[in-house]
């Protein structure tokens, strides 16, 4: 079976990019399947092929509204193995496309039926020992990875401007949104654990209800890792909002990001 050995580099070390004055983006985009989630599934299926969970005979399978399900995709064709992927029908028609490039197999559920592709994963799980699964909503391994490689590069680049423009050392706030909050807590569990300022974390989280917003991969029903009770702060944005800074950051920073990132 291939290994992730020639491929793991191209996952992280991403840049870190100024928007504004005191505003900074990590470019996850430049990871080769183009979104953050390349980290968490090369980061689990490394571990899984470590620990002999993934066999000649395995079939990877996973429940997503879009970029877990493009990142398994691309690792499965790297390791020559058949990928499942379980989403609802009305996510977007560009990512169904690009896991069917990578050779992927889409299974779709119910209008924004999450939950619903969650337990059809863990249905087809139960019945078929050659199903592996990297189960990112569950996963303790999926903060680990952001804690061991997201956060420490984040508060490596923060603190280097800050030396180099001899800024005061305080890093103000974390902000992002959550999916599966793999990330969110991962580098809060990282900056917990530091010796230097401690920013706050604060949630972007769309204002309509997980039903009714446009920003797919956020807010997708349930909370999942993610913890609010540990967040300094909850903004919420509208998806419209969301839309139009996209389209911005396109204009004015010449930055193609989906709307999440928006």
């Amino acid at each position: 079976m291939a290994t992730l050995c020639r491929f793991r580099h191209l996952i992280g070390n991403t840049p870190i990019l100024q928007i504004e004055n005191k505003i900074f983006a990590k470019f996850e985009t430049y990871n080769p399947s183009g979104s953050v989630k390349d980290r968490m599934v090369g980061y689990i299926v490394e571990k899984a092929i470590k620990n002999k969970k993934i066999s000649n005979n395995t079939v990877f399978l996973e429940a997503t509204s879009g970029n877990t399900g493009i990142s398994l995709a691309m690792i499965g064709a790297r390791l020559g193995k058949k990928v499942k992927i379980i989403m609802p029908h009305n996510m977007s028609e560009e990512r169904k496309l690009m896991m069917k490039l990578f050779g992927a197999e889409i299974i779709e559920v119910g209008f924004n039926d999450f939950i619903g592709a969650i337990n059809l994963r863990d249905e087809l799980l139960s019945k078929d020992e050659n199903y592996w699964s990297p189960l990112q909503f569950s996963n303790p391994l999926n903060i680990e990875c952001h804690r061991n490689t997201t956060g420490p590069e984040i508060s490596s680049a923060i603190y280097q401007y800050l030396r180099i423009e001899k800024k005061s050392n305080v890093f103000g706030a974390f902000v992002h949104g959550s999916g599966t909050g793999g990330t969110m807590m991962g580098v809060k569990r990282y900056f917990d654990s530091a010796r230097h300022s401690h920013p706050k974390f604060v949630l972007a989280a769309p204002a309509e209800s997980a039903s009714e917003h446009g920003i797919q991969g956020i807010n997708d029903g349930e909370d999942f890792l993610l913890d609010t009770s540990q967040m300094d702060q909850i903004i919420k944005i509208k998806t419209n909002d969301a839309i139009d800074r996209a389209s911005r950051l396109a204009r004015e920073n010449g930055l193609l990001v989906g709307i999440s990132a928006g």
